[in-house]
Order: C-alpha cells, then sequence, then structure tokens
C-alpha cells in the first residue's frame, strides 16, 4: 500500500514563512502550488502554472492581492479567476473571468498553514482534521519550528519516526539515552478517529529529556492520517504539545515539519537546550532514512514484526480501509484494537 493519500489535509507551511502580500511556492505530491497571503492575511492557493503559456506564475509577482504573471501579466485572485489580461482592446469581447486555474482549500491554526489536496468535489470533513490543542487559542504561536526535508517516501518516513524500538541506535545521545539503557517496555494502545493513541502514561525512566520539565510527566502520543504525530505531555495544569507532520512532496522526498507549544512559562529558559533536542533528533531519523535508500534502491523485501513494529503495521492498515472505503462508498471503520503492545527499547 505505497500510494499517496489524497482527500487529506496536509500541514504545509509556518505561518511565519508567508507575510502579507507574498507569495511562496511548494511542491506537493507532484503539483506546483502556490501559497499567497493577502493584504487583509488571508490564506489562499493556486496551482502554480499560468494556463496562457505554462509559465509558474512563483516568477511573477503580487500586484495588490492578485498574482501577476511574469509573461503577459495575466492577473489570478486567490481563487483561481483571471482578473485581468492586459493585452486586451477595448473591442475585444473575451469575459477573462471565465479563465480559471485549480485553487485549493486553506485552514490555518496555531500559526500552521493545513491545505486540502484531493478532489475539489470531495467532502473535507469527512477526512482527517488538523489536530486540536485543548486550552491552547487557534491563534497561538508555536515556541519552536524546525523543518527537514526526508530523501524517501513518505510511508518510510512515518514509519520510522514511529518505529520505539530504533532510539537506542539511531537516537544514542548523552541527553537522551543509550543502547546499554534498554529495558523491556509495555505500552497501552486503543483506536483514535483515522487513527491511534499511546495511551497516557510515564515515560520511560531511560528517556531523559523529560527530566527537563520537573515535576512528574506522564504523555499520550496520537497518530492520525495521513501522517500527523502529536505529543501531549502533561505537567500538572501545564502543557507541552510537540507536533510532527508529515507531507508527501513527491514520492521520493518528503517534508517533516516539527512544532512545540507549550504554557509553562519558566520552560522558554530552556528553548535553547530545546531547539538543539529537536534539531539533533531530527537530524538523526534524517541520516538514518538517507543511509535506508542506499539499501532500497535494490528493491529488498522487507519485514515487519510483532510488537515493535505493530504500529508500522496499523499504519499501512489504515491506509487500506481508508482507500477500500473510499471505494466502496462506506465508512470509515478502524482496524485498531485496543492491546498493550510490548517491546525492549
Amino acid at each position: 500500500m505505497t500510494e499517496l493519500l489524497k482527500n487529506h489535509w496536509y500541514m504545509a507551511l509556518p505561518s511565519k514563512d508567508l507575510k502579507k502580500s507574498q507569495m511562496k511556492p511548494l511542491e506537493i505530491m507532484g503539483e506546483p502550488i502556490l501559497f499567497i497571503r493577502t493584504s487583509s492575511g488571508e490564506v489562499q492557493a493556486i496551482r502554480d502554472i499560468c494556463p496562457h503559456r505554462g509559465i509558474p506564475f512563483r516568477h511573477g509577482r503580487m500586484v495588490g492581492d492578485l498574482v501577476e504573471c511574469p509573461y503577459h501579466g495575466w492577473k489570478f485572485d486567490g481563487g483561481g479567476v483571471c482578473r485581468e489580461i492586459p493585452s486586451l482592446t477595448s473591442t475585444q469581447k473575451l469575459d477573462c473571468t471565465k479563465i480559471k486555474v485549480k485553487s485549493y482549500k486553506i485552514q490555518e491554526r496555531y500559526n500552521a498553514i493545513w491545505i486540502f489536496i484531493g478532489d475539489q468535489q470531495f467532502d473535507q470533513q469527512h477526512c482527517p482534521q488538523p489536530p486540536v490543542f485543548e486550552g491552547f487559542p487557534l491563534d497561538v504561536k508555536p515556541n519552536l519550528i524546525d523543518i527537514v526535508e526526508f530523501p524517501c517516501h513518505i510511508d518510510h518516513a512515518v514509519i520510522g519516526l514511529m518505529d520505539p524500538a530504533h532510539g537506542p541506535y539511531v537516537h544514542k545521545s548523552w541527553f537522551w539515552r543509550s543502547s546499554k539503557s534498554s529495558y523491556e517496555k509495555h505500552k497501552n494502545f486503543g483506536p483514535v478517529e483515522y487513527g491511534f493513541r499511546m495511551k497516557r502514561h510515564e515515560p520511560s525512566k531511560n528517556s531523559k529529556a523529560y527530566k527537563i520539565l520537573g515535576g512528574e510527566p506522564t504523555t499520550e502520543i496520537t497518530f492520525r492520517l495521513p501522517g500527523t504525530r502529536v505529543e501531549h505531555v502533561q505537567v500538572g495544569d501545564k502543557s507541552f504539545i510537540a507536533v510532527t507532520a508529515l507531507m508527501p512532496l513527491s514520492e521520493s522526498r518528503t517534508q517533516v515539519i516539527q512544532m512545540a507549544y507549550w504554557n509553562i512559562p519558566w520552560l522558554s529558559l530552556a528553548k535553547p537546550f530545546i531547539w538543539r533536542f529537536s534539531k539533533v533528533f531530527l537530524g538523526q531519523d534524517l541520516d538514518a532514512v538517507t543511509k535506508q535508500q542506499e539499501g532500497l534502491k535494490y528493491d529488498p523485501s522487507l519485514m515487519l514484526i510483532n510488537d515493535a513494529d505493530t504500529q508500522a503495521k496499523w499504519y499501512y492498515s489504515l491506509k487500506k480501509e481508508w482507500a477500500d472505503s473510499a471505494n466502496e462508498s462506506r465508512d470509515f471503520k478502524n482496524p485498531v484494537k485496543d492491546v498493550t503492545l510490548s517491546w525492549r527499547s
């Protein structure tokens, strides 16, 4: 089940990367897309190809709230409607508003821009929605942002990031853990809408980074299609939320955005350490999947084992059920059941 999932919301970019009256191009699933933010702050997105002669709009400019093609000056709004063709004379009757390019649905929450990739007629409410963080206003800004591009199919990026057994080897470091600190773990899991959750528990004793939060933290980790992982750490009535959102740029390139939010005032003093931890952590995963590509180019047969790889099995089962339910025009039925998984790490 290696198909890229369409008819889903993907986190495309942090809000801070798109200022008012600016535009930003991005390829998603091989589609050239241009994001624009109007002078009033609204985010819009259109296909980044002028229908006149095929030049990408990204080489043009913003004129007011319109995108101007650099070739002949045709102007389009954020809904994809052509609003002006400068070469037309007063005697020509062409209605330029009948000329359109594809536009995309956009959501902006928690200072992240989400885009719906799929069929325009699809009901966007019948698919996984961007996450909601209880206790955080929708306009809250992330305390930390990191973006990395993995040179692999999104499937390998997803199951690599959720893999519980690679930590002592890929992420071994003085501030996290080492292979010598491995021991058996038993975690309770259950289904959530379009995904699964590692139920709330105390962090593993060999995960040193949690100690910086102080107190007695507990954590739960939720994964939902198409590729969003949310870890919610609670310390008393305070929260630390880490969001990892994956999006396929192409069949062999995956964008990984990691954002962290917290309402623990004193934790901002440790921001340089948390930022460094995030950079190192994602960098280690990037190094692993990059090396993995050396073997994957030979198209080897791969295997998944119980219980360490059960989350990966669930991911493929969720993808298959999404495709089957769509093809059969029926409701999605989550294949995940309540279970305790055990592994050593």
